[in-house]
């Protein structure tokens, strides 16, 4: 059960995520932390996204953001 409460919890970061330029013309995914952290973490530590802990919002990684799009396909979700 704790895998899929995963997989929804990135989808759900993604899904939410709003785009963010940076100081070097990049642009990031950012979303709110709202959700558990120890599925925040766990994602962290799967370099799905990253954080910081005075921050009240995460960046999602190329990889987070790859995973999540293959999720919304299995999960049969359109975005």
């Amino acid at each position: 059960m704790q895998e899929q409460i995963d997989e929804l919890t990135l989808m759900l970061l993604y899904l939410t995520a709003f785009e963010e330029n940076t100081v070097l013309g990049e642009t990031t995914l950012r979303s709110w932390k709202g959700y558990p952290f120890d599925t925040l973490n766990k994602l962290s530590n799967n370099n799905l996204l990253f954080f910081s802990n005075r921050a009240k919002s995460v960046y999602l990684t190329e990889e987070g953001i790859e995973l999540a799009n293959k999720l919304l396909q299995k999960y049969t979700i359109q975005k």
